[in-house]
């Protein structure tokens, strides 16, 4: 019995966020991280399509195709400053609908949580503990 290792997640230009984590994880496993991370020489090529679309893109090494796609879809600094007041305003404005469960709530303040997390900012669990206490409805209390 061998064991074939699943694809690599494919970024279809949508989700970078979400892909991101994955296709990390995904490199961390095959070893391949150091690669991206510290810029340092592949191993040679083997039936590996991951390393070989990293270097069909038009980049000298893995490490430079990683920070393109980053560039890319994470924006610059000023598009990441201005998503951050987005969620920011979206997480404060989070209230909890008639005709939801609290499961459907708790994961729609953690998509909002993740997604400013994903971008940089450090968010604590108290604040979101908070948040999630003092927006239920009245029916709650």
């Amino acid at each position: 019995m061998s064991f074939t290792p699943p694809p690599p997640p494919v970024f279809t230009g949508e989700n970078y966020h979400i892909w991101v984590v994955k296709m990390k994880t995904y490199l961390q496993a095959q070893d391949l991280w150091n690669v991206v991370e510290n810029d340092a020489e592949p191993p040679p090529l083997r039936a590996n399509p991951t390393i070989a679309q990293i270097r069909i893109m038009a980049r000298n090494s893995p490490k430079q195709a990683w920070e393109k796609l980053k560039e890319e879809f994470m924006g610059s600094d000023k598009t990441k400053q201005q998503q951050l007041i987005n969620l920011r305003k979206d997480f404060e404005n989070l209230k909890m609908k008639e005709s939801e469960t609290i499961k459907q709530y708790s994961d729609r303040i953690m998509a909002t949580v993740n997604s400013i997390r994903l971008l940089g900012e450090d968010f604590s669990e108290s604040r979101v503990v908070e948040k999630v206490i003092t927006t239920f409805p009245e029916k709650f209390e």
